[in-house]
């Protein structure tokens, strides 16, 4: 669902607004037998460097969904919390959360309720929810995403993308955030150009 009236923002949860890397980290070290120490938190997507398999992966996530409740005690990225409360406030943002949480058979339940619950106790506002892999089909204005098979489909079907930094995407390219205070100054930028177009249009 898209309206002209608003701006919308199209915000990934984890690795962007959740530590979700930080997160699994410990959980992985328990599955694995090992120190959290002994895994390095500078990642790659797939985890590679902890040896996890793609196989063990899927595991290791429903592990962490079902026995962690890992989408409901990760921390909030520093800063997200707050910023998204700000660009809440603004009366052209509409925040639509766009998440690929839902991958893993019959954890979807619990995965929902988490993730709801997590976005409410962290204060953290947004008028639509949309579980989706294919996150272009997601209307948005902009999107804030990490993972780099996401970030390279929304650049090849010409949306507009913001790269949020992590040890997952250094390599690819695009204009990207380091922080969530840098997010706040390019979506500020983004939605006054677009109050600019509009006006023109009227």
């Amino acid at each position: 669902m898209r309206t002209s009236k608003t701006f919308v923002l199209g915000v990934d949860l984890d690795g962007v607004v959740a530590d979700f890397y930080g997160a699994l980290r410990p959980i992985a070290a328990e599955w694995l037998g090992v120190k959290t120490e002994d895994l390095t938190p500078d990642v790659s997507y797939g985890l590679k460097e902890w040896s996890i398999t793609g196989p063990e992966y899927s595991e290791l996530h429903r592990f962490a969904v079902t026995q962690r409740e890992i989408f409901l005690k990760q921390p909030p990225i520093d800063g997200a919390p707050a910023i998204l409360r700000r660009l809440g406030y603004h009366d052209s943002i509409r925040i639509r959360i766009i998440t690929h949480r839902l991958f893993i058979k019959y954890t979807h339940a619990l995965s929902v309720r988490q993730t709801v619950e997590w976005l409410e106790a962290h204060g953290i506002p947004y008028w639509d929810i949309c579980f989706m892999k294919a996150k272009g089909d997601v209307g948005a204005d902009l999107y804030i995403e990490d993972s780099p098979n996401n970030i390279k489909a929304l650049q090849a079907a010409a949306k507009d993308v913001l790269i949020f930094t992590n040890s997952t995407n250094r390599a690819v390219a695009g204009e990207r955030a380091n922080t969530w205070e840098e997010v706040e100054r390019f979506v500020l930028k983004k939605v006054e150009a677009w109050e600019k177009k509009k006006s023109e249009n009227v």
